[in-house]
Protein backbone atom coordinates (compact mmCIF):
# COMPACT_ATOMS: atom_id res chain seq x y z
CA UNK A 1 0.00 0.00 0.00
CA UNK A 2 1.31 3.48 -0.86
CA UNK A 3 2.21 5.61 2.15
CA UNK A 4 0.20 8.38 0.45
CA UNK A 5 -2.97 6.36 -0.02
CA UNK A 6 -6.03 7.13 2.12
CA UNK A 7 -6.71 3.39 2.43
CA UNK A 8 -6.30 2.23 6.02
CA UNK A 9 -5.44 5.68 7.37
CA UNK A 10 -6.73 7.49 10.47
CA UNK A 11 -8.04 11.06 10.13
CA UNK A 12 -8.93 13.81 12.59
CA UNK A 13 -11.20 16.60 11.37
CA UNK A 14 -11.76 19.70 13.46
CA UNK A 15 -15.15 21.17 12.69
CA UNK A 16 -16.17 17.89 11.09
CA UNK A 17 -19.78 17.74 12.26
CA UNK A 18 -21.50 19.46 9.34
CA UNK A 19 -21.13 21.36 6.07
CA UNK A 20 -17.69 21.04 4.44
CA UNK A 21 -16.08 19.25 7.39
CA UNK A 22 -18.73 16.54 7.40
CA UNK A 23 -18.46 16.04 3.65
CA UNK A 24 -14.68 15.69 3.94
CA UNK A 25 -15.13 13.10 6.68
CA UNK A 26 -17.60 11.05 4.65
CA UNK A 27 -15.40 11.33 1.56
CA UNK A 28 -12.31 10.03 3.38
CA UNK A 29 -14.31 7.11 4.74
CA UNK A 30 -15.63 6.36 1.25
CA UNK A 31 -12.03 6.31 -0.03
CA UNK A 32 -10.84 3.78 2.50
CA UNK A 33 -9.95 5.63 5.69
CA UNK A 34 -9.85 3.18 8.60
CA UNK A 35 -11.13 5.63 11.20
CA UNK A 36 -12.21 9.27 11.45
CA UNK A 37 -12.35 11.38 14.61
CA UNK A 38 -14.95 14.13 14.28
CA UNK A 39 -14.55 17.27 16.37
CA UNK A 40 -17.49 19.55 17.09
CA UNK A 41 -17.52 22.82 19.01
CA UNK A 42 -20.60 22.77 21.25
CA UNK A 43 -23.81 20.99 22.14
CA UNK A 44 -25.54 22.85 19.30
CA UNK A 45 -23.71 20.71 16.73
CA UNK A 46 -23.68 17.44 18.68
CA UNK A 47 -26.55 15.92 16.69
CA UNK A 48 -24.80 16.78 13.41
CA UNK A 49 -21.59 15.20 14.69
CA UNK A 50 -23.41 12.02 15.68
CA UNK A 51 -25.10 11.86 12.26
CA UNK A 52 -21.71 12.18 10.56
CA UNK A 53 -20.25 9.46 12.80
CA UNK A 54 -23.16 7.18 11.88
CA UNK A 55 -22.60 7.81 8.16
CA UNK A 56 -18.89 7.02 8.49
CA UNK A 57 -19.60 3.79 10.31
CA UNK A 58 -22.11 2.85 7.64
CA UNK A 59 -19.32 3.31 5.10
CA UNK A 60 -17.30 0.70 7.00
CA UNK A 61 -14.90 2.90 8.98
CA UNK A 62 -14.60 3.47 12.70
CA UNK A 63 -15.61 6.92 13.98
CA UNK A 64 -15.90 8.95 17.15
CA UNK A 65 -17.28 12.41 17.96
CA UNK A 66 -15.24 14.66 20.26
CA UNK A 67 -16.40 18.01 21.62
CA UNK A 68 -14.22 21.01 22.41
CA UNK A 69 -13.86 24.78 22.17
CA UNK A 70 -10.48 24.96 20.47
CA UNK A 71 -9.64 28.53 21.46
CA UNK A 72 -7.26 27.34 24.19
CA UNK A 73 -4.10 25.32 23.79
CA UNK A 74 -5.29 22.91 26.46
CA UNK A 75 -8.47 22.14 24.53
CA UNK A 76 -6.52 21.39 21.35
CA UNK A 77 -4.11 19.18 23.31
CA UNK A 78 -7.08 17.31 24.77
CA UNK A 79 -8.68 16.87 21.34
CA UNK A 80 -5.58 15.17 19.95
CA UNK A 81 -5.09 13.07 23.09
CA UNK A 82 -8.71 11.92 23.02
CA UNK A 83 -8.56 11.19 19.29
CA UNK A 84 -5.39 9.11 19.69
CA UNK A 85 -6.95 7.18 22.57
CA UNK A 86 -10.14 6.53 20.60
CA UNK A 87 -8.94 5.73 17.06
CA UNK A 88 -5.13 5.87 17.08
CA UNK A 89 -2.53 8.38 15.93
CA UNK A 90 -3.79 10.33 12.92
CA UNK A 91 -2.22 10.13 9.50
CA UNK A 92 -4.38 13.03 8.32
CA UNK A 93 -5.35 16.13 10.34
CA UNK A 94 -7.72 18.67 8.80
CA UNK A 95 -8.87 21.86 10.51
CA UNK A 96 -12.03 23.47 9.12
CA UNK A 97 -12.76 25.62 12.19
CA UNK A 98 -13.54 29.27 11.52
CA UNK A 99 -15.72 32.23 12.39
CA UNK A 100 -16.80 35.01 10.04
CA UNK A 101 -17.69 38.58 10.94
CA UNK A 102 -18.68 41.12 8.30
CA UNK A 103 -18.50 44.54 9.88
CA UNK A 104 -16.78 47.91 9.33
CA UNK A 105 -13.53 48.22 11.25
CA UNK A 106 -14.87 51.29 13.06
CA UNK A 107 -17.62 49.17 14.60
CA UNK A 108 -15.58 46.15 15.72
CA UNK A 109 -15.14 45.94 19.49
CA UNK A 110 -12.06 44.61 21.24
CA UNK A 111 -14.07 41.62 22.45
CA UNK A 112 -15.16 40.83 18.89
CA UNK A 113 -11.59 41.11 17.63
CA UNK A 114 -10.29 38.89 20.42
CA UNK A 115 -12.88 36.22 19.61
CA UNK A 116 -12.08 36.29 15.89
CA UNK A 117 -8.35 36.06 16.60
CA UNK A 118 -8.88 33.15 18.97
CA UNK A 119 -11.11 31.13 16.64
CA UNK A 120 -9.34 31.81 13.34
CA UNK A 121 -5.71 32.33 14.28
CA UNK A 122 -4.91 30.96 17.72
CA UNK A 123 -6.83 27.71 17.32
CA UNK A 124 -5.18 27.13 13.93
CA UNK A 125 -1.71 27.66 15.41
CA UNK A 126 -2.23 25.19 18.22
CA UNK A 127 -3.93 22.69 15.91
CA UNK A 128 -0.81 22.74 13.72
CA UNK A 129 1.40 22.44 16.82
CA UNK A 130 -0.46 19.39 18.13
CA UNK A 131 -0.67 17.88 14.65
CA UNK A 132 3.10 18.20 14.44
CA UNK A 133 3.37 16.22 17.68
CA UNK A 134 0.82 13.52 16.94
CA UNK A 135 0.49 12.99 13.17
CA UNK A 136 2.40 9.96 11.94
CA UNK A 137 5.45 10.32 9.72
CA UNK A 138 4.44 10.92 6.08
CA UNK A 139 1.17 12.38 7.36
CA UNK A 140 -0.85 15.24 5.90
CA UNK A 141 -2.11 18.42 7.57
CA UNK A 142 -4.55 20.87 5.98
CA UNK A 143 -6.20 24.04 7.32
CA UNK A 144 -9.19 25.87 5.86
CA UNK A 145 -8.66 29.59 5.36
CA UNK A 146 -10.53 31.87 2.93
CA UNK A 147 -10.30 33.19 -0.62
CA UNK A 148 -10.64 36.66 0.89
CA UNK A 149 -6.89 36.43 1.48
CA UNK A 150 -6.69 37.34 -2.20
CA UNK A 151 -9.29 40.11 -2.03
CA UNK A 152 -9.14 43.91 -1.82
CA UNK A 153 -12.40 44.51 -0.02
CA UNK A 154 -13.93 46.24 3.01
CA UNK A 155 -15.81 44.80 6.00
CA UNK A 156 -13.91 41.50 6.38
CA UNK A 157 -10.84 42.87 8.20
CA UNK A 158 -11.38 40.77 11.31
CA UNK A 159 -12.16 37.61 9.32
CA UNK A 160 -9.54 37.59 6.57
CA UNK A 161 -7.12 39.40 8.88
CA UNK A 162 -7.23 36.65 11.50
CA UNK A 163 -7.06 33.90 8.88
CA UNK A 164 -4.05 35.53 7.19
CA UNK A 165 -1.50 34.38 9.82
CA UNK A 166 -2.38 30.78 8.97
CA UNK A 167 -0.53 31.24 5.66
CA UNK A 168 2.72 31.71 7.54
CA UNK A 169 1.90 29.09 10.15
CA UNK A 170 1.50 26.72 7.20
CA UNK A 171 4.84 27.65 5.65
CA UNK A 172 6.65 27.33 8.97
CA UNK A 173 5.03 24.00 9.81
CA UNK A 174 5.83 22.66 6.35
CA UNK A 175 9.50 23.47 6.89
CA UNK A 176 9.60 22.19 10.46
CA UNK A 177 7.70 18.94 9.85
CA UNK A 178 9.01 18.23 6.35
CA UNK A 179 11.90 16.19 7.67
CA UNK A 180 9.35 13.58 8.74
CA UNK A 181 7.71 13.50 5.32
CA UNK A 182 4.69 15.49 6.52
CA UNK A 183 3.03 17.89 4.07
CA UNK A 184 1.18 20.96 5.34
CA UNK A 185 -1.22 23.01 3.24
CA UNK A 186 -3.99 25.60 3.51
CA UNK A 187 -7.12 25.73 1.37
CA UNK A 188 -9.02 28.97 0.76
CA UNK A 189 -12.50 28.30 -0.66
CA UNK A 190 -14.62 31.03 -2.14
CA UNK A 191 -17.93 31.93 -0.47
CA UNK A 192 -19.58 28.55 0.00
CA UNK A 193 -23.23 27.59 -0.23
CA UNK A 194 -23.55 26.84 3.51
CA UNK A 195 -25.19 28.55 6.50
CA UNK A 196 -21.69 29.80 7.45
CA UNK A 197 -21.93 32.19 4.47
CA UNK A 198 -25.56 33.25 4.52
CA UNK A 199 -25.59 34.25 8.19
CA UNK A 200 -23.38 37.29 7.52
CA UNK A 201 -24.59 38.46 4.12
CA UNK A 202 -27.52 40.61 3.07
CA UNK A 203 -29.63 39.96 -0.02
CA UNK A 204 -27.64 42.33 -2.26
CA UNK A 205 -24.31 40.87 -1.14
CA UNK A 206 -25.53 37.30 -1.74
CA UNK A 207 -26.61 38.29 -5.26
CA UNK A 208 -23.19 39.82 -5.91
CA UNK A 209 -21.23 36.84 -4.64
CA UNK A 210 -23.32 34.49 -6.77
CA UNK A 211 -22.06 36.26 -9.90
CA UNK A 212 -18.55 37.29 -8.78
CA UNK A 213 -16.55 34.21 -9.80
CA UNK A 214 -15.43 33.65 -13.38
CA UNK A 215 -17.13 30.24 -13.33
CA UNK A 216 -20.23 31.33 -11.37
CA UNK A 217 -22.58 30.58 -14.30
CA UNK A 218 -21.50 26.93 -14.14
CA UNK A 219 -21.94 26.42 -10.40
CA UNK A 220 -25.20 25.02 -9.03
CA UNK A 221 -25.58 28.09 -6.82
CA UNK A 222 -23.15 30.57 -8.35
CA UNK A 223 -21.10 30.13 -5.17
CA UNK A 224 -18.37 27.63 -4.32
CA UNK A 225 -20.11 24.30 -3.77
CA UNK A 226 -18.56 22.18 -1.04
CA UNK A 227 -18.65 19.19 -3.40
CA UNK A 228 -16.14 21.04 -5.59
CA UNK A 229 -13.72 21.66 -2.71
CA UNK A 230 -13.58 18.14 -1.27
CA UNK A 231 -11.68 16.51 -4.19
CA UNK A 232 -8.84 19.01 -3.80
CA UNK A 233 -8.53 18.31 -0.09
CA UNK A 234 -8.61 14.55 -0.78
CA UNK A 235 -5.79 15.04 -3.28
CA UNK A 236 -3.66 17.12 -0.91
CA UNK A 237 -3.96 14.52 1.87
CA UNK A 238 -3.04 11.67 -0.47
CA UNK A 239 -1.26 11.73 -3.83
CA UNK A 240 -0.83 15.53 -3.71
CA UNK A 241 1.64 15.28 -0.81
CA UNK A 242 4.40 16.95 -2.84
CA UNK A 243 2.50 20.24 -2.53
CA UNK A 244 3.48 21.65 0.86
CA UNK A 245 3.69 25.07 2.51
CA UNK A 246 1.15 26.44 0.04
CA UNK A 247 -2.15 28.30 0.38
CA UNK A 248 -4.40 27.30 -2.51
CA UNK A 249 -7.50 29.31 -3.39
CA UNK A 250 -10.34 27.16 -4.71
CA UNK A 251 -13.04 29.52 -5.86
CA UNK A 252 -13.88 29.32 -9.56
CA UNK A 253 -12.07 32.58 -10.25
CA UNK A 254 -13.49 34.65 -7.39
CA UNK A 255 -10.14 36.02 -6.19
CA UNK A 256 -6.52 35.27 -6.98
CA UNK A 257 -3.11 36.12 -5.59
Amino acid sequence: MSQHSIQGKVALIAGGAKNLGALIARDLAAHGAKAVAIHYNSAASRADAEATVAAIKQAGADAVALQGDLTTAAAVEKLFADAVAAVGRPDIAINTVGKVLKKPMLEISEAEYDEMAAVNGKSAFFFLKEAGKHVNDHGKICTLVTSLLGAFTPFYASYAGTKAPVEHFTRAAAKEFGGRGISVTAIGPGPMDTPFFYGQEGTDAVAYHKTAAALSPFSKTGLTDIEDVVPFIRHLVSDGWWITGQTILINGGYTTK
